[in-house]
């Protein structure tokens, strides 16, 4: 770096006359003699010192553009590093499954679906206790829903709500006599602030049922952050 400021230094000193044109006019300068008495014009009496000065002159002016370049890096370098740390920190997915081999349902009144089964749980926004995923932040979150049933009864139907505060945003919702397994999904972009609660809600007279294959599942993920 020091060898390219110098290089840099010797290209614009080649560019000056380092030999000032002395006046032929051998009168003296009356006003600067008055103003000046003692001090003696030094580009005129010595070329070198002048040549010094301007080279000076050029090397604070490099190094004052040098430490404004540098100091808008570093603010850039701030900046980037802040950005970075807020993305990592506000990352967050879940995925969730039911535990079998029992049935869900049909109940005579809806609950709330507790998913015992951590897949992925990143941000540590689900809660594994009451089944429902707080938003860390406000943004564009991804949901996922998936249903899957054995109903013993033709009149039962595989089908769960997805709800945001306790207010319906989706549903699954799957039932054919035709055959003794039913199953259906959905995917949602929903615009959650930060603390709403999502949920899945089981309907009453709908039943869920699962072995150990995870067939039930509930996924989230936090897209890009709003605030």
């Amino acid at each position: 770096m020091r060898g390219l400021v110098l290089l840099c230094l010797f290209g614009m000193g080649m560019s000056y006359n380092w030999n000032p044109t002395v006046p032929t006019n051998n009168q003296p300068n009356q006003d600067n003699d008055q103003n000046n008495p003692a001090e003696p014009n030094l580009c005129l009496s010595d070329a070198s010192a002048c040549g010094c000065c301007l080279m000076e002159k050029q090397l604070y002016r490099m190094e004052q553009l040098f430490n404004l370049t540098m100091g808008g890096l570093q603010n850039s370098l701030v900046q980037a590093q802040t950005a970075l740390n807020k993305v990592r920190t506000s990352r967050s997915a879940f995925s969730v499954a039911l535990d079998g081999p029992f049935p869900y349902g049909p109940y005579s009144n809806d609950l709330v679906l507790v998913y015992r089964i951590i897949l992925l749980n990143l941000g540590e926004g689900y809660n594994s206790g009451s089944g429902v995923f707080t938003a860390p932040r406000s943004g564009v979150y991804s949901l996922a829903l998936t249903v899957y049933s054995k109903p013993s009864d033709s009149l039962n139907t595989a089908c769960a709500i997805l709800q945001v505060n306790g207010e319906q945003i989706g549903s699954a919702s799957e039932s054919s006599p035709q055959d003794r397994e039913d199953s259906a999904s959905i995917a949602i972009a929903a615009r959650l602030s930060a603390g709403d609660q999502v949920s899945v809600r089981l309907p009453a007279g709908c039943a869920l049922a699962d072995d150990f294959s995870h067939y039930n599942t509930f996924t989230g993920c936090l897209l890009y952050s709003t605030d």
